[in-house]
């Protein structure tokens, strides 16, 4: 079996998201002078970091791709088949796949016998919980401070992620980073916004049939489905969350009309009661994640739920939320 700490590695692109930040901090342990790049499956998906593909980049908690050296993830759609693993060997990649409840996980599992890995042993926990649905409720609204790090994280602020790496690298714990000016300004932003998202919630939701329907497009604002699922309590054993723009106007600011779903891990903590990718999958074949929290971009319909080849209009997001609910209304039967 290949030991891939023994492996060359210059380049790193991992997910823009707390669990993306600690796989990269674990990595930047074994590999220093590694650059980091921080992105997200949609843009792996369309070739945005094609320019930062090699046999020695690390490709973390995100897609796998081709060209990569050494891919490590967690999420179910992306688990490779033995073939899979075997086709990439002999092509010079290195595939690290297991189901735990975080990438940072795998990544802290593959090399805490080769590197001194102790201090970030203390935000694992923590990071487990928040990217495996297993969070409490009461963790979730509590003052932790991995869990407003967490919130302040966005892959576009590229000087913060950056600093926020390299501190952590240097084995700042979480308790002090969340002392330093900068990372105490983002997090009482990131309150503020707290505050107002959950004051939005009543008006641009609706609950059918069980699942909470959120239309956060062209607000400019994201969120996950903890906030939703802790607004609405019992009233949900799930959420959908409509985010991105109608009109990108060349702005690499603005995300394409996407939408997440969660289940409400609240509730049910084994699960849920769907497999979610089911939704994720359903229209676009570049959408996955995990059974209970996974994502896809609204995609172009027919009247009939058929899938076409123009441009997404806003028509669509209805289409695309009428087509969900079909699934969804047919969940008993799983």
């Amino acid at each position: 079996m290949v030991d891939v700490s023994d492996m060359d590695i210059d380049r790193i692109v991992a997910d823009g998201d707390l669990d993306g930040l600690l796989s990269a901090a674990i990595l930047r342990r074994v590999w220093e002078h590694a650059s980091v790049r921080f992105s997200h499956p949609a843009e792996v998906r369309r070739g945005g970091v094609d320019d930062w593909m090699s046999r020695k980049t690390a490709v973390l908690d995100l897609p796998f791709h081709p060209l990569c050296g050494l891919h490590i993830d967690h999420h179910l759609t992306n688990k490779p088949t033995p073939e899979e693993k075997e086709l990439a060997a002999l092509e010079g990649c290195h595939i690290v796949w297991d189901g735990a409840l975080s990438a940072a996980r795998v990544c802290f599992d593959t090399f805490q016998d080769t590197t001194n890995l102790d201090d970030i042993g203390t935000w694992m926990e923590m990071v487990d919980k928040l990217d495996g649905g297993k969070i409490s409720r009461e963790e979730f609204l509590s003052d932790h401070p991995i869990v407003w790090i967490g919130r302040t994280i966005d892959a576009t602020d590229v000087v913060y992620c950056q600093s926020l790496l390299q501190h952590i690298i240097d084995g700042i714990s979480p308790s002090e980073l969340v002392k330093i000016p900068s990372v105490a300004e983002k997090i009482a932003h990131s309150k503020d916004e707290f505050r107002r998202l959950h004051s939005m919630l009543e008006e641009c939701s609706t609950i059918v049939d069980r699942i909470a329907i959120v239309r956060l497009e062209d607000k400019g604002i994201r969120t996950n489905g903890y906030l939703v699922t802790a607004h609405f309590g019992d009233k949900c054993d799930a959420c959908m969350i409509v985010h991105g723009y109608h009109d990108l106007k060349d702005d690499e600011e603005r995300w394409p009309l996407s939408t997440s779903f969660y289940t409400n891990s609240f509730l049910h903590e084994d699960g849920g009661l769907f497999d979610l990718t089911q939704l994720a999958t359903a229209f676009d074949p570049d959408g996955g994640g995990h059974a209970n929290a996974c994502g896809c971009r609204i995609q172009p319909l027919t009247e009939e739920g058929q899938r076409e080849d123009r441009v997404v209009v806003s028509s669509d997001i209805e289409r695309n939320i009428e087509a969900w609910m079909i699934k969804w209304a047919d969940r008993s039967r799983q």
